[in-house]
């Protein structure tokens, strides 16, 4: 009855809409979880390949730069970084709230048929890098395991319009997060593998 179930789940899951703001699965990861889906033990059930994000904490509305103040990094034509051009000091004048920079690495979810599964994908996401991953078992039987990472950023960088950084350390943060992108799509591609 379990597998019945987890039938049920999974085909679910994998037929309803994509209610997220893309709307689909960032194409840097599209192939794993398209690998992971063809799987009988497996599914997906939420994804982002990271990015990089500046956010109003008032305003409660997200900024994320690329060569225009869009989304950054997620949904730009490969290869391209966020760059100190794009985001000024200028423009944090303008923040109402508290006006942070952040960093979002890859996280995956997936739906495991059995705790053996879950297990095997975990041994796979942390010797990738993904050291904060973990494994979750909800009280209908649902085992979850999330691919997660501890390498992070979020700086706040205003408040109320009063930027607190100087250009030289936007610039250090603008390289840091950049660091962090390709070390990110790195470790998605050691998942891979």
């Amino acid at each position: 009855m379990a597998g019945d179930t987890f039938e049920s789940w999974k085909n679910q899951c994998l037929n309803k809409c994509d209610f997220s703001k893309k709307g689909s699965v960032d194409g840097e990861i599209s192939h794993i979880v398209s690998f992971i889906n063809s799987h009988d033990q497996y599914f997906t059930t939420s994804s982002c390949s990271g990015r990089i994000i500046l956010f109003d904490g008032v305003r409660m509305r997200s900024y994320v730069y690329n060569l225009s103040p869009v989304w950054f990094s997620k949904d730009t034509p490969e290869g391209q970084k966020l760059q100190v051009g794009n985001l000024t000091l200028t423009s944090l004048e303008k923040s109402v709230g508290n006006a942070t920079l952040k960093f979002e690495p890859f996280v995956l979810h997936v739906q495991c048929k059995k705790i053996e599964d879950a297990q095997l994908l975990h041994t796979v996401a942390v010797n990738s890098g993904f050291r904060n991953s973990g494994i979750t078992v909800g009280r209908k039987g649902k085992i979850v395991m999330a691919v997660r990472s501890t390498h992070c950023l979020e700086v706040p960088i205003s408040h109320r319009g009063t930027v607190l950084i100087t250009d030289q350390y936007l610039d250090f943060l603008v390289r840091i997060s950049n660091q962090k992108m390709e070390e990110n799509l790195k470790r998605i591609e050691r998942f891979y593998e």
